[in-house]
C-alpha cells in the first residue's frame, strides 16, 4: 500500500460528508425516497412491531399460537430487542470472506423480518475477496496519489461523457463533473484513513455489519456494511464486531434442542460464540471459486 497521512481528513470526521456533492436537481427524488422510508418506518413502529411483539410474547410464554410464530420464522426485531449485544460476534475481518449470493437459489430471499431462515440459501455463496467493494477500496488505496487512475473514476467519467452522470436519489448526490467524481472517491479514501488511525468505529455508518448463521453453524456476510468490512480487510484490523441478523432453522433446532421461549434464546446466544466465519465455497455457488488473494501487510495497530 502507498503511504497514508497520519491524520484523517476533515471530511472523514463530518457527519454529512457527502453534502458538497448534493444537487438541487435531485431534491424532489431525494424527498420522495425519504418520504417512502418515513412511511415504511412509521408503519413498522405503529403496526408491524406491536403486532410482532404481541405474538412473540405468546411464544415466550408458551401460550396458544406460539408454535405458529416459530414456524413462521420468529420476528427478528423482537429477538434483537431481547438479546441486544449478545447477537454480536467479534472476528478477524480477513476471515470473513464468504457472503450469501442468492443467485444460486434463483434469487429467492427469506424475509428480512424473520430470524429463522429456511431453504438452501446458505449453500449459495460469493467470495468477498473478489467482490466489487474490496476491489473498489483496494483500487483507491493503490492509486491514492492519483485517483483518476482508478477504475471507478474511469467508469464515472465515461458516464459523464455520455451525458448520464451517476446519481443517488437517496443521498441527493449527482456526479456531474470530474471534480465531484474525485471528491466522491476522496471521501471513501478518507474513511479508510480514518479507520487506519482510529480503528473500527461502530457508530459510523447507518447499518451494522450483518451476518447470518448457516445450517452448519458458520457465519456468512449479508449485504450490510460491505464497504466498511472491505476497509477493515484492506487494513488488516485485528478484530471487528458483526451482528447476527438471522440463522438457518436447522441450526436453530439443533442448538435449542426442543426448548422454547427465553431458554431457547439463551441457548442461541451461547452458541453464537462458537460460530466461525465460513471460508469454503458452497454447493450452489453461482460462480467458480476464484481462490485466495494476496492481502497487503496489516497496519501497525497500537
Amino acid at each position: 500500500m502507498s503511504s497514508r497521512s497520519s491524520h484523517p481528513s476533515t471530511s472523514a470526521q463530518d457527519n454529512d460528508v457527502f453534502a458538497s456533492l448534493y444537487s438541487e436537481r435531485l431534491r424532489w427524488p431525494m424527498q420522495r425516497v425519504r418520504l417512502q422510508e418515513w412511511l415504511k418506518l412509521s408503519f413498522q413502529q405503529r403496526v408491524g412491531i406491536p403486532f410482532e411483539e404481541f405474538w412473540f410474547q405468546r411464544w415466550l410464554q408458551g401460550l396458544p399460537g406460539g408454535t405458529r410464530v416459530e414456524k413462521a420464522g420468529l420476528p427478528r426485531r423482537s429477538i434483537e430487542k431481547r438479546l441486544g449485544d449478545r447477537l454480536i460476534v467479534h472476528m478477524h475481518p480477513r476471515d470473513m470472506i464468504r457472503d450469501v449470493n442468492f443467485k444460486g437459489v434463483g434469487g429467492k430471499r427469506p424475509s428480512s423480518s424473520a430470524f429463522l431462515w429456511d431453504g438452501e440459501w446458505d449453500e449459495s455463496r460469493g467470495d468477498l475477496r473478489h467482490g466489487s467493494r474490496y476491489q473498489f477500496i483496494a483500487d483507491l488505496d493503490e492509486h491514492r496519489d492519483d485517483l483518476t487512475q482508478t477504475q471507478r473514476f474511469q467508469e464515472h467519467a465515461a458516464r459523464l461523457k455520455a451525458g448520464k452522470p451517476w446519481a443517488s436519489a437517496h443521498e441527493g448526490i449527482l456526479l456531474d463533473s470530474e471534480e465531484k467524481i474525485l471528491a466522491y472517491l476522496q471521501i471513501y479514501l478518507d474513511f479508510l484513513d480514518d479507520m487506519a488511525c482510529h480503528g473500527f468505529d461502530t457508530e459510523r455508518g447507518k447499518d451494522t455489519l450483518g451476518v447470518v448463521v448457516t445450517r452448519e453453524g458458520h457465519l456468512l456476510k449479508i449485504n450490510r456494511g460491505l464497504h466498511r468490512l472491505a476497509m477493515a480487510q484492506r487494513l488488516g484490523l485485528a478484530s471487528i464486531p458483526v451482528t447476527v441478523m438471522a440463522v438457518h432453522r436447522q441450526w436453530w433446532e439443533k442448538v435449542t434442542a426442543g426448548t422454547t421461549g427465553q431458554a431457547a434464546l439463551n441457548r442461541l446466544a451461547l452458541a453464537l460464540g462458537d460460530c466461525p466465519p465460513e471460508k469454503r465455497p458452497g454447493r450452489l455457488d453461482p460462480g467458480k471459486d476464484q481462490g485466495p488473494i494476496q492481502w497487503p501487510p496489516a497496519i501497525d495497530q497500537k
